[in-house]
């Protein structure tokens, strides 16, 4: 029972982040694999990483098509969209594969929602 009351309570705290930081559920997601980098944290302000959430979003969502995880030229187009994105932005350099490769993944997972 414990752990069913712990759960509620990170379900609210989750739900309400959103809020918080003034994002969308989809641009929390963003938000987050941006986040993952310590330096992006360090050098790039709160606003910067919502902004690039925001636009990356957008973006992704007006792009994305019916099979676009199935064909890798759609990908590499994502990619390269998600990479100028990150740079227009500044977004350190050390792992921004990685971020572009994770903010894939995030538009993977919740690409289905979206169609």
């Amino acid at each position: 029972m414990e752990e069913l009351v712990e759960m509620a309570k990170k379900f609210r705290e989750a739900a309400s982040r959103g809020e918080a930081l003034g994002l969308t559920d989809d641009e929390v997601r963003f938000y987050d694999a941006l986040a993952n980098n310590e330096s992006a944290v360090r050098e790039l302000t709160d606003e910067t990483l919502k902004k690039i959430a925001h636009e990356l979003t957008e973006n992704l969502r007006k792009n994305l098509s019916v099979d676009w995880s199935e064909r890798e030229s759609v990908r590499a187009s994502l990619r390269l969209m998600v990479k100028r994105i990150l740079r227009k932005y500044k977004y350190p350099p050390d792992m921004q594969d990685a971020a572009v490769e994770l903010v894939l993944q995030q538009a993977q997972a919740i690409g289905e929602d979206w169609s």
